[in-house]
């Protein structure tokens, strides 16, 4: 056993907010319980992220040396998002890209293309690469590796170009190289380009051109989110050398089950696309624990002579995800969306209809409006701190019996 912890985070884009508040709780208890300079300590030495969580990771793992801090940091950043600081969100952005996207939507690509209009995307996600400039710091990423705050960073993304599940990763020390099918592990210095690239929601944020190194030679593609194609959402942190997982999730792993009011309507622009979304973001990190969970119980049924024989070894996990549907949670807040944005989303069939909430969870991925990301973090805070003893057993924390609030 390796003895590292890893932390987990998938994406979703404003949904990660959840994450922040996770991380908030899991420093208040850890402050509670511990003394002097571990207390500073970077209790995760391996950080993976995918699409949005890979940008609260490398937020982490740039400053690895100041944990807590860089965790309020997020906290603050988060709690006073506005749109605009991710994607242009004014109607002169939002037509030249929404816009021209829908028109070759409605209109056919064959005579988009004779009017030469080529949009990329649905939005404009420029404010993001000057975000992430201001904030995450990555020229400080080798230093945290040598100096031993950190064993290793690893974001996602999906290769348009080759079809392939690519992950990225800054490592403290050389490490074996991975190669599945449709899986490649690529050893490189993580920069901005490699966040946007991962947190490229496909349709609705452009897709980002990396250049990277191998042993074949210099390579280029485009890329996109991170959560396309990811069979395996927990193999990178295992193979860089995990054997405990905290895993933040966006969404459905706790959930409440229901089915929903029956509408005999047929389904939105909106509606198919927010199940699509949830299909890339959420389904695959719940069947790899799914995954896990069975390959655990089978390894605890052989003996010790047995499990020495076999390359699997058990991992310690420690799942936390949404007690409540973000989709009605998201369903409160589209108000907050600017105006161009509403409209945009409205042509889509995002809005109310009756007394049934349409295209919310479409929308939850778009809304980085304070009041929507607020809330997710008090949620991921409050859901946290109900687990407490859970939390105490997976570090190895002392408990305490003063109650946090």
């Amino acid at each position: 056993m390796t003895g590292f912890t890893a932390l987990v985070l998938s994406g979703g884009g404003a949904r990660a907010a959840y994450q922040v508040g996770v991380l908030k709780a899991l420093s208040k208890i850890r402050r509670s319980v511990l003394t002097g300079e571990s207390r500073d300590e970077n209790p995760f030495k391996i950080i993976v992220g995918t699409s949005a969580g890979a940008i609260n990771s490398a937020a982490l793992a740039c400053q690895a040396d100041r944990h807590d801090t860089t965790v309020e940091i997020l906290a603050k950043v988060w709690a006073d998002f506005s749109a605009d600081q991710v994607y242009r969100s004014d109607s002169l952005g939002v037509i030249r890209s929404g816009a021209q996207w829908l028109t070759m939507l409605s209109m056919g690509w064959a005579l988009a293309r004779f009017k030469r209009i080529k949009p990329r995307s649905l939005l404009d996600n420029t404010p993001l690469a000057e975000l992430l400039e201001k904030f995450i710091p990555m020229e400080r990423l080798p230093t945290m590796l040598a100096r031993k705050h950190l064993h290793a960073l690893a974001v996602t993304a999906s290769s348009y170009s080759s079809g392939e599940h690519v992950t990225f990763y800054s490592a403290a020390k050389p490490i074996e190289q991975l190669v599945r099918s449709q899986r490649l592990a690529v050893p490189t210095q993580l920069i901005h380009e490699h966040l946007l690239a991962s947190s490229a929601i496909p349709f609705i944020f452009p897709a980002k051109r990396i250049h990277h190194q191998t042993a074949s030679g210099a390579h280029a593609a485009w890329y996109g989110d991170g959560a396309m194609r990811q069979t395996a959402p927990l193999s990178p942190a295992v193979h860089l050398g995990a054997d405990k997982l905290l895993v933040i999730g966006a969404g459905r792993m706790h959930e409440p089950k229901s089915l929903g009011r029956s509408s005999p309507a047929y389904p939105t622009l909106a509606q198919i696309a927010g199940h699509a979304m949830s299909s890339i973001f959420l389904d695959a990190l719940s069947v790899d624990i799914e995954r896990m969970n069975r390959i655990n119980k089978t390894l605890a049924l052989l003996s010790p002579e047995a499990l020495a024989n076999t390359p699997l070894r058990p991992l310690k996990c420690l799942v936390i995800a949404p007690t409540q549907r973000i989709d009605d949670i998201a369903a409160r807040h589209v108000q907050h969306l600017p105006r161009p944005v509403r409209v945009l989303l409205a042509g889509a069939g995002v809005g109310k209809t009756g007394q049934q909430n349409q295209g919310s969870a479409l929308a939850s991925y778009l809304l980085f409006e304070g009041p929507f990301t607020r809330e997710l973090m008090a949620l991921g805070e409050s859901d946290t701190l109900a687990r407490v003893d859970e939390v105490h057993a997976f570090f190895g924390w002392p408990a305490v019996s003063a109650a946090l609030t």
